[in-house]
């Protein structure tokens, strides 16, 4: 994919990830925490997941084909560098996403029996501590490929001082 209604569609589809990812990663430190709140969401959690999971390829494929119709410069490559490491994170936001569905499940499952809740306690710590690291970890990623993505897309491409039209808007 690389133009969208004329426009790069990496342009567009970065919007999915900026919101899809932190989205993402609060989810599923919610339903970590909060076992009430992963059964109450049930399958969306996973399946938000994947989405937000697949929109990252889609976004830096189509980053790819813009970083060959734009001048090369220090900013790009950094970008483009950090934009490939995304898809770990979101991998990780995935996978924990369809372990918290499935444990909070189990919990349902068991019911309010002490030795089962008990045999499941490991695997839920787990889950919230892993939960909180791939959720930060990826929110902190997608910030600073943004960042990266906005310095590289408006450097030099604005002045400083208004531009001097003398119009009222």
């Amino acid at each position: 994919m690389s133009l969208i209604n004329g426009l790069p569609a990496h342009v567009l589809l970065v919007h999915f990830v900026v919101v899809f990812v932190p989205l993402t990663a609060l989810a599923l430190v919610a339903c970590a925490i909060w076992p009430a709140v992963a059964q109450r969401i049930g399958i969306a959690l996973p399946l938000f997941a994947l989405v937000t999971f697949a929109s990252v390829p889609l976004t830096t494929n189509a980053g790819e084909w813009l970083e060959g119709h734009v001048d090369s410069n220090a900013l790009v490559r950094r970008h483009t560098e950090l934009g490939d490491g995304l898809l770990p994170w979101a991998a990780g936001l995935f996978v924990l996403a369809v372990a918290v569905w499935w444990v909070a499940r189990r919990n349902a499952a068991a019911g309010t029996s002490r030795s089962a809740r008990r045999s499941l306690a490991p695997a839920r710590i787990a889950a919230v501590l892993l939960s909180l690291v791939v959720a930060t970890g990826a929110v902190v990623d997608v910030y600073r490929i943004g960042d990266s993505g906005a310095k590289a897309a408006w450097h030099d491409g604005f002045s400083k001082t208004a531009s001097g039209d003398g119009g009222d808007h």
